[in-house]
């Protein structure tokens, strides 16, 4: 059995004295609503900086809108001056030179593809694929990004909705969030693309003058990247309206099936998770997690077994890990100083 004292350097800040420590490392994220936490970091600003680099990183990481709308200005405005200046070279229903153009672009860089527009020389058909590879690139790399972003603004909005009633305050509410988090993205986004589908096809049936039947047809034509052709939005107005509604349509069916899968992935996730922890643990374990050969298996050890059983780390990264102390440990006894800290970095260690 593992040393009480060891499990409560696991679960408390302050562990008894004399018992071994473990830190939380400043550089990781931590529960916002742990106020501890919150107030050590405030006391020294030195202490802010691993929190600095590790906001600058995931800075980093969200999609730039600024980027993201120049990119996609400037792909949109170079399609339309070149398939206005060759529209002679297209052939199909027309309505204005550079509405056309434009709304060409649109259903090439969502490769819905309806077919009402269609190159019909060696030149066009060349622009074409180049369209449609660079528009699809753009959507998988940063449009969706940067639409994922959005979808998670919605979805605190969709949450307190739900739990307007909900008792403990606003630290419950964020864990509660943070725990169901994939669950409301794939309710939030099924809801607008309830919402978009329904908007698509009362305008195609309104505006377009087709059935019911019909414009939910064309819809879901659509929004699939399916494209048959045989209905799409024709007139004048219609082609206006498809120019947003065509890449917000499509951008939404795949962030919703992207929702699903890792709804999916997080159950199995959950369900191992509730196996691993109620399973028996037998010899053949004690042997696997004793890391150090010492024929016992302390807190940490056990922990670091079960975390490799979950798949959250494994024993490349547990291996990489303990170099890393290592080189540290420049004292060699087996814990780590502001002293270690000192000395490896004078020494090159670090």
């Amino acid at each position: 059995m593992a040393d009480d004292s060891i499990r409560q350097a696991f679960i408390e800040d302050k562990p008894p004295e004399g018992a071994k420590r473990f830190r939380r490392c400043r550089s990781t994220p931590s529960d916002p609503t742990d106020k501890k936490s919150s107030d050590t970091t405030d006391k020294k600003p030195s202490e802010n900086v691993s929190a600095l680099q590790a906001k600058e990183l995931f800075k980093e990481i969200r999609p730039s809108f600024t980027l993201v709308g120049l990119l996609l200005f400037v792909y949109l405005l170079v399609g339309v001056i070149i398939f206005y200046l060759f529209m002679g070279q297209i052939s199909g229903k027309r309505t204005n030179r550079v509405l056309d153009a434009l709304y060409f672009v649109i259903v090439t860089m969502t490769s819905v593809g309806y077919g009402d527009l269609v190159p019909n020389s060696n030149t066009t058909k060349l622009f074409a694929c180049a369209f449609v590879f660079t528009g699809m690139a753009i959507i998988a790399l940063f449009i969706s990004k940067a639409a994922d972003y959005l979808v998670e603004k919605q979805e605190v909005l969709f949450f307190k909705a739900l739990h307007m009633n909900m008792k403990g305050g606003e630290a419950k509410l964020l864990r509660s969030m943070e725990t169901n988090r994939i669950k409301y993205k794939f309710y939030t986004v099924a809801l607008l693309l309830v919402m978009i589908i329904v908007s698509g096809t009362l305008f195609l049936w309104k505006v377009e003058k087709l059935s019911l039947v019909d414009s939910f047809y064309c819809v879901c034509a659509t929004i699939t990247t399916l494209g048959y052709g045989d209905k799409s939005f024709s007139s004048e107005l219609g082609r206006v309206f498809a120019i947003f509604w065509i890449i917000t349509s499509t951008i939404l069916m795949a962030q919703f099936f992207l929702y699903l899968a890792e709804l999916y992935t997080e159950r199995r996730q959950k369900m191992l998770t509730k196996w691993v922890l109620n399973r028996r643990v037998t010899t053949m374990d004690l042997e696997a997690a004793d890391l150090d050969g010492d024929r016992q298996v302390g807190a940490a050890e056990f922990v670091l077994y079960k975390l490799k059983e979950l798949g959250k780390i494994n024993q490349e990264e547990i291996s990489s890990f303990l170099e890393e102390f290592d080189k540290l440990d420049v004292d060699q006894s087996g814990t780590l100083s502001t002293y270690d800290l000192t000395l490896a970095q004078t020494t090159g260690g670090v």
